[in-house]
């Protein structure tokens, strides 16, 4: 089942996807919650119910009348998380970034998997990315997947944590890499770096829908892993491409340590992490080591961003600059 949150005629609701077409799920079943929250809040009951409801929609389109994905304008899925966590799941993106600046592998990667909590009041979905300026000293975007949690849990372990995640999304962590370097030097972070957008879309995928790329989890890890060839493209050029069955810890591993000694909650948010490959940062940093007269490249106004996850979407983002000279790193370091 794909779902999606959207504005119709200044109207936002949720809605059921279907062959770019889609139909508010209050016009299928007016038992059905208008909303993305009370949806996953309604736990395994309200996910099965929808379930039969879409899978009648497949067979007789025709039941209702349909909005065309064309006309409306969608959201972010989850339009308001009760959290957004981001983890550190791709091996290959992280060794990367450590080789270009120098130093080894640090060792703990393989031993557990980190994340680090985002702004969940600035998670959006497809559309404009405003920015300002000190956004743009190394504006960047990260390419990964995302899951939402449908259920509330704690102490969940590893093996049983895939029955927690309700959906997948697409998700761009965009990153201010000034700002973000700035403030990692003193250990705590990365905040301002961050915090401004992370944008997840442009559909809530169930898991059902991705068995058919089911592929088994690395060795020494546990839980379900797919195939999903995952790419980006910047003013229409590939700059990035992995799978997310390239994902050193499960989603089911990061769920684990996310929950322990605390709750998870329907509408929690949880990242991957970046690709490899998956980010100016990185790209720009291989970029030099093999070729001292590279130009590095980073996001700039008027930029569009475009994100594909086999079986997730597209998702699509223009950014756009605040017409404002606001600027932290000016008041710090004011022109002599």
């Amino acid at each position: 089942m794909k779902l999606v949150t959207y504005t119709h005629q200044n109207n936002t609701q949720l809605g059921m996807y279907l062959e770019g077409k889609i139909w508010p799920v209050k016009s299928l079943d007016v038992s059905l919650p208008n909303n993305m929250r009370e949806f996953l809040e309604g736990g395994d009951a309200m996910m099965e119910k929808a379930k039969k409801i879409y899978e009648g929609l497949k067979g007789n389109q025709s039941a209702t009348t349909p909005i065309f994905e064309s006309e409306v304008k969608l959201e972010a899925p989850v339009p308001n998380p009760t959290s957004c966590r981001d983890g550190y799941a791709f091996r290959q993106h992280v060794a990367a970034a450590r080789r270009n600046r120098g130093v080894p592998m640090i060792p703990e990667f393989d031993q557990y998997p980190i994340f680090y909590f985002t702004n969940h009041n600035a998670v959006q979905g497809p559309g404009e990315i405003w920015c300002m300026p000190d956004h743009f000293q190394k504006l960047d975007f990260e390419l990964e997947a995302a899951i939402v949690i449908g259920k509330k849990g704690r102490n969940i372990k590893a093996s049983e944590a895939d029955a927690y995640i309700a959906g997948y999304m697409i998700m761009n962590d965009m990153s201010a890499r000034t700002l973000q370097m700035e403030e990692m030097l003193l250990n705590l972070g990365p905040a301002k770096g961050k915090d401004f957008s992370t944008v997840i879309g442009p559909y809530f995928v169930t898991p059902d829908e991705l068995a058919p790329y089911a592929i088994a989890a690395k060795t020494g890890h546990t839980g379900n892993s797919f195939n999903l060839n995952m790419k980006c493209w910047v003013n229409g050029v590939l700059v990035s491409e992995g799978s997310v069955g390239d994902m050193d810890w499960t989603f089911a591993e990061i769920v684990e340590r996310c929950a322990y000694g605390v709750d998870i909650l329907p509408g929690d948010v949880i990242g991957s992490g970046t690709v490899g490959t998956g980010c100016f940062l990185e790209l720009n940093g291989t970029g030099l080591l093999n070729d001292p007269n590279f130009k590095p490249q980073w996001l700039q106004d008027g930029d569009v961003v475009e994100m594909e996850i086999t079986g997730l979407g597209r998702l699509s983002n223009t950014i756009r600059k605040e017409p404002t000279d606001f600027s932290l790193l000016t008041i710090k370091h004011p022109a002599s």
